[in-house]
C-alpha cells in the first residue's frame, strides 16, 4: 500500500469522508481528494498539475540504516506527497507553523483559510498577499491570531514586492527569504522544502524529525542536539537526505494518527 502524506495542515480531515486540499498552480486552481489514488480536478484555469512526490524505503537498500529505522519505514512503505505549488501558500504555511504545536498549526490554518480564503469547492486557499494585507488587526485578533499579524504581514509585502523568488534556485531562495522580519533560518528552509519538494533543505534537525527518528528506532542512540543530530542523519543518509526525511516524516505522520503525542516545531 502506498500511504499520502496528509500531515500538510492545508488537508481539510472531514468526517466520513476522504480529506481533501486545494492549491494554485501557475497557471489553475486545483482540488486534489485523498482517496487510495489521489484524484486531481481542476476548478478553475488550465494545464499545470500540482506535482505529486513519491518516495519508497526500497530506494535506501544500500545506506548503512540502523535496523530498527530500516525495519520501520519498509514496514511502512511506499509514501506520496503533494508538492505545494505557490511560494506564497508555502512560506504563510511555515509562518502559522511557527513556535506552535503540529495541532495547533492545522487548526489555526483551517480557521484563517475558511474565515478570510477563497473557497475551492468543499474547502479553501490560503488568503493571498493581498487579503492578508487587507485584514485588520481585529480580525487577526477574532482568529486567534495576534502575534501571526505582523510576520504574516511583512511576508505579504515582500512577496508582492519581489516577484522574482519563484524563480529564484533554492538555496538563494532560503536566503532571501530571511529577509522578511520574523522570517529565519528554519520558516525559510521549511517553506522552499514544501514548495520544492526537496527536503535535503528541510530542517531535518528540528524536534519533528529528532522524535520521530527516535520513536521509529528507540534502541538507536540518536544524538538530542540539533547539531549533532544533523550530523548524524546526514551520515545515515548519504545521497538520499531528501528521501530519508520525508519518509520519516511520513512515519510520524502515520503514527501520530494512532498512539503518539502531538509534535510542534518551535523555530522561526
Amino acid at each position: 500500500m502506498t500511504w499520502l502524506m496528509l500531515d500538510h495542515p492545508a488537508w481539510d480531515m472531514r468526517p466520513h469522508a476522504p480529506a481533501v486540499r486545494a492549491t494554485r498552480t501557475s497557471t489553475g486552481l486545483w482540488l486534489l481528494t485523498a482517496t487510495p489514488t489521489p484524484t486531481k480536478a481542476l476548478l478553475d484555469g488550465s494545464g499545470a498539475e500540482p506535482t505529486i512526490d513519491s518516495h519508497d524505503p526500497a530506494a535506501l537498500r544500500d545506506l548503512a540504516l540502523p535496523e530498527g529505522l530500516h525495519a520501520a519505514l519498509t514496514q511502512l512503505g511506499p509514501v506520496q506527497r503533494l508538492r505545494e505549488a505557490s511560494l506564497w501558500d508555502s512560506l504563510a504555511t511555515a509562518i502559522i507553523r511557527q513556535v506552535i504545536r503540529a495541532r495547533q498549526a492545522r487548526a489555526m490554518h483551517h480557521a484563517f483559510r475558511h474565515a478570510a480564503g477563497t473557497p475551492a469547492g468543499p474547502t479553501r486557499l490560503l488568503p493571498t498577499p493581498e487579503q492578508v494585507l487587507a485584514l485588520t488587526d481585529e480580525e487577526f485578533a477574532q482568529l486567534g491570531m495576534a502575534f501571526k499579524r505582523r510576520p504574516l504581514q511583512a511576508a505579504a509585502s515582500a512577496y508582492l514586492a519581489h516577484p522574482e523568488w519563484p524563480a529564484l534556485a533554492p538555496d538563494a531562495l532560503i536566503k532571501a527569504l530571511q529577509e522578511v522580519p520574523r522570517v529565519g533560518p528554519w520558516t525559510a528552509a521549511a517553506a522552499v522544502a514544501d514548495h520544492s519538494g526537496d527536503f535535503s533543505l528541510y530542517p531535518y534537525a528540528d524536534l519533528a524529525v529528532r522524535t520521530w527518528a527516535a520513536l521509529a528506532d528507540p534502541a538507536t542512540s540518536w544524538p538530542a542536539d540539533e547539531a549533532g543530530f544533523a550530523a548524524r542523519w546526514q551520515e545515515v543518509a548519504g545521497p538520499h537526505l531528501s528521501a530519508l526525511t520525508v519518509l520519516v516524516l511520513a512515519w510520524g505522520d502515520h503514527h501520530a494518527h494512532h498512539t503518539a503525542p502531538d509534535q510542534g516545531s518551535p523555530h522561526h
